[in-house]
């Protein structure tokens, strides 16, 4: 007699696997059309001769150091203008009273469900009356705030026993001292996962660095990637995806060195 419990679990791990697969699959065509000559992108063939002169051409068609620096000066200055713009938020919104509370924070919410590109004209002429226009700060800016980030600490610093705030009081913390002592210590994972997850969107985001960059010298990854696909140069999938995986390479090897941390901490912070 079959048993219910197993076949369910088959079909779950076997759903699992399937789905596993076809995430894979174009990371895999991008690898095998990267390592092997053009004249095999679209055709598979177990003795198909090696090579690395995709990854020579690409990195040599585009200034790639110059494009990391651009992408890792972006993405950690979002970062830290998030961490401390929505922990400030947070702790005001979880352990403050004050008039308009719910209301302001509800605004917060709302803005969960404006996508980006919704308000991309609006930020445009605000950053170029500012004229910020072809600059990283106009590319971080709009960036800075997260509600995301602020109802994620919120629920995290409400869950903070007051008895802990209290006696940090006794000891002589003021409002700051609070904050660093006692919850931002206690939020560690959830900073983590919120890092994990800010950088992962910020370092593969396109259309708003594609409309505020003019030039090499601000130009991220994701825009300087578009240039393999000009159709002045024409198309060649194994330079493209060569470009594809230099680009994503830092995200892969920080994902395989540090997988274990990773999900742990999207565990602990109770994001699933």
């Amino acid at each position: 007699m079959l048993n219910p419990t197993r076949f369910d679990n088959a079909l779950n791990t076997l759903g699992a696997w399937l789905l596993a697969l076809l995430w894979l699959l174009p990371l895999l065509y991008a690898v095998w059309s990267a390592i092997h000559p053009s004249e095999f992108s679209a055709r598979f063939d177990l003795l198909a001769p090696l090579t690395t002169d995709n990854f020579t051409r690409a990195w040599n068609a585009a200034p790639f150091p110059r494009y990391f620096l651009n992408t890792s000066a972006l993405v950690l200055a979002i970062l830290i203008g998030q961490i401390v713009l929505c922990t400030l938020a947070a702790y005001a919104f979880a352990r403050f009273e004050f008039p308009g509370k719910d209301i302001a924070f509800a605004l917060v919410l709302v803005q969960l469900m404006v996508m980006p590109d919704v308000v991309l004209v609006e930020n445009y002429r605000s950053m170029h009356r500012l004229g910020l226009v072809d600059t990283l700060s106009a590319m971080a800016l709009p960036y800075m705030a997260s509600a995301f980030g602020i109802f994620l600490l919120r629920q995290t610093f409400k869950t903070v026993p007051r008895e802990l705030e209290e006696a940090a009081r006794i000891e002589g913390c003021g409002t700051f001292g609070v904050l660093w002592r006692v919850y931002v210590p206690l939020a560690r994972p959830v900073y983590l996962a919120y890092a994990l997850v800010s950088i992962s969107h910020h370092w593969n985001n396109f259309l708003w660095p594609l409309v505020m960059s003019n030039s090499v010298e601000t130009r991220p990854l994701t825009v300087g990637l578009s240039v393999f696909a000009s159709t002045d140069q024409g198309i060649d999938w194994g330079i493209i995806n060569a470009a594809t995986l230099i680009s994503s390479a830092p995200l892969l090897l920080a994902f395989l060195l540090f997988q274990r941390q990773f999900v742990q901490s999207f565990l602990r912070a109770g994001i699933r």
